[in-house]
């Protein structure tokens, strides 16, 4: 009997000293010292059974039973203070440094706005190729063979002997479009340009444009002007004045630009409208019947008209932004004021 609650203290010290070495918190500590501290722990049972052994066997017991709890306290109190160190040390509960996690660029959320206004007058969205041919962006648009357009110092030639090139305007896709359904249309196309142009404050190598397009019959210039005006006033947020002004595109015809009262200084004349109240914001007109005849409309039966945008210029406009590097530098205080 002796002997073998002698051997069962052993193993229980054993065992104890193996499992601490497992603990790394303090819920994990509680659980250790519940199961060989506690009142109903395996070694207080042994304490409970001391009472049935003689007076010389309960002094030998007594002695390692003994021996063995301050072991366990001891055990139990080193661990519990390097628990505690490390607690100090790294304070798991303490919140954590802000991170920024990204967001869309001032461009996209630009596009995607004007997506949504004009998906309220039943626009669709229509894509095509930056890499086009000569054909898409220049012929099947009326413009002329000599127009300085198509001149290499004004457009990015890939292949001049092939006409490859990268697009100049998203207007190809009306083109391509158009080639492959029949009218009624009404889409927008929005994209990346590429012209040759300086990098400065005004100009961009690369930039961003909406093309627009809608055909049907008997679609008049006062369509037109219905659609720019509500989108306008939809953009900007405001009550501004919208002037139609006599233009030229090999595209339209009749061709129009359009200028809005200046939203910086509200139509008093600053230096960002060159002091004359207004800003010329984009061009548009009624769809030229020769562009008409090149993609097989019959335009003695159908009309449209389409119009264009630089995305940069109205970002620049609504956000006051005098310099349009801005959008390219990846500069992230600026980025992330949007």
């Amino acid at each position: 009997m002796l002997k073998k609650m002698i051997e069962e203290i052993e193993e229980i010290t054993k065992l104890a000293q193996q499992e601490i070495k497992e603990v790394k918190n303090q819920d994990l500590l509680e659980k250790w010292r519940i199961k060989f501290l506690g009142r109903k722990s395996i070694l207080s049972k042994l304490f409970s059974t001391i009472s049935n052994l003689s007076i010389e066997e309960k002094k030998e017991i007594g002695k390692k039973l003994n021996e063995t709890k301050n072991l366990l306290v001891q055990l139990y109190e080193e661990t519990k203070k390097k628990i505690e160190k490390v607690k100090t040390k790294y304070n798991f509960t303490f919140p954590g440094k802000p991170f920024s996690i990204g967001k869309l660029h001032i461009i996209t959320k630009v596009i995607d706005e004007i997506v949504q206004i004009f998906y309220k007058m039943g626009f669709g969205v229509a894509e095509g190729p930056e890499i086009e041919t000569d054909y898409y962006n220049f012929t099947a648009l009326n413009t002329p063979e000599e127009h300085p357009a198509r001149d290499i110092w004004d457009t990015f030639y890939i292949k001049k002997e092939k006409g490859i090139l990268l697009r100049t305007h998203t207007s190809p896709v009306q083109i391509r479009v158009m080639g492959k359904y029949k009218p009624p249309l009404r889409i927008i196309a929005p994209g990346k340009c590429f012209r040759r142009d300086a990098f400065d404050s005004s100009h961009s190598p690369v930039f961003h444009q909406i093309e627009g397009l809608m055909v049907d019959k008997d679609i008049k210039f006062t369509h037109l002007k219905g659609v720019l005006s509500y989108f306008l006033q939809e953009f900007f947020k405001e009550e501004i004045k919208i002037i139609f002004s006599p233009s030229y595109f090999p595209f339209t015809e009749p061709s129009a630009e359009v200028s809005i009262s200046c939203v910086i200084c509200n139509g008093r004349g600053c230096s960002t409208c060159g002091n004359t109240g207004f800003l010329e914001i984009l061009g548009c007109g009624m769809v030229h019947p020769n562009v008409f005849r090149i993609v097989g409309y019959d335009p003695e039966v159908y009309t449209g008209f389409a119009f264009g945008m630089g995305v940069e210029r109205l970002a620049m406009l609504k956000y006051e932004i005098d310099d349009i590097r801005y959008f390219y530098l990846n500069n992230l205080k600026f980025l992330g004021q949007f």
